[in-house]
């Protein structure tokens, strides 16, 4: 009766999240993705583009030019991103910082798509126990919201180019966070990914050497499954289907595919942290469980936490408090690397 319940919430809360979205046009736009692309008129080339920057280990990697200033006040860091887009705000990275007193850990927040609100809670609850807590503006969010706009449409569309850009944009813009912590001086990092923000934390903690610690909430490893699947995107398919097809949108979107990265992932000084929801309808169970099984065949050891709640419902009591002690738990534990553990290749 609860679960049936606690199900019907779920749909009631996407529904709202659905108000006011609307089908927009699918659209190639490569030079966007990979910049220097030039005019690409088909899937099948936007495709081989995408392959290639799968292959390619420096596709989130810092450009060579790269603006360093950075605006510390009150509480606030303002930084320019180093990925210039046609939205003027959405070009300066803001992220609230909640100290700790303590340069032993930081961990960088990122947000689920379409965030209202910062994790107020998380920060203070962290800060309390020794770890600086930053959270991050994921592009289109919060103070880089696109002029006009109540959702971050521009974040996750049906724009094949502007999506790629827009998380490698995420991807680029926390791992410079990531680099200003190091330089002031903290010496552990660690990255909670939330929804769509699990996509970007996992990418960066694939790609970055510095992430210690990764934790992932309601993730799975192909966003093109995600998308075509999904309850909170079925404006998105929509304007997909006419157009492109699930094993084609699989391949333009692979450089999103943590599945791609799990090697990365399963580094021997990299400890994974993951929650799951077991009535998940946004990221369905299936999705997270196919990941799941791809970092283990790669050799990683994630710490599972699997509740039986829905997408939404995972903010409710009793789940978000299992999920927050597991995430102290996972936080406070000693580096595997540093007890002289590795993980079997």
């Amino acid at each position: 009766m609860y679960h049936s319940w606690l199900d019907h919430w779920d749909e009631r809360r996407a529904r709202r999240g659905e108000e006011g979205k609307k089908t927009t046009d699918f659209i190639l736009d490569a030079d966007r993705a990979f910049p220097g692309a030039g005019k690409i008129a088909s899937i099948e080339e936007f495709c081989v583009l995408a392959d290639q920057a799968v292959a390619d280990p420096a596709f989130f990697d810092e450009p060579s030019e790269s603006d360093q200033r950075f605006d510390r006040k009150d509480g606030w860091l303002r930084f320019p991103s180093d990925i210039a887009t046609d939205i003027a705000a959405n070009n300066v990275v803001w992220a609230k910082i909640t100290e700790s007193g303590s340069f032993d850990r930081a961990m960088v927040i990122f947000h689920h798509w379409n965030a209202g609100a910062r994790n107020r809670q998380i920060a203070s609850f962290f800060s309390r126990r020794g770890i600086t807590v930053v959270e991050i503006a994921m592009p289109y969010h919060f103070e880089r919201s696109r002029p006009g706009s109540a959702y971050a449409d521009y974040m996750l569309s049906p724009n094949l180019g502007r999506t790629v850009q827009s998380m490698r944009q995420g991807v680029l813009d926390g791992r410079k966070l990531i680099r200003w912590l190091k330089s002031e001086g903290y010496r552990e990092i660690s990255v909670l990914g939330m929804s769509l923000g699990s996509w970007v934390a996992g990418l960066i903690a694939a790609r970055d050497a510095a992430v210690s610690k990764a934790s992932l909430y309601l993730t799975a490893g192909s966003l093109a499954d995600m998308v075509w699947t999904g309850r909170a995107t079925r404006s998105i398919r929509d304007s997909l289907e006419a157009e492109i097809e699930l094993t084609d949108l699989r391949r333009a979107w692979a450089p999103l595919n943590l599945e791609n990265y799990a090697h990365s992932l399963a580094r021997p000084d990299l400890d994974l942290h993951v929650v799951l929801a077991k009535r998940d309808k946004v990221v369905l169970p299936e999705l997270s469980a196919r990941f799941m099984q791809r970092l283990k065949d790669a050799g990683a050891r994630p710490t599972v936490l699997e509740l039986n709640c829905g997408h939404y419902s995972l903010a409710m009591p009793p789940y978000i408090l299992l999920a927050g002690l597991s995430l102290n738990r996972f936080l406070s534990r000693a580096h595997n690397s540093a007890l002289g553990w590795r993980r079997k290749r």
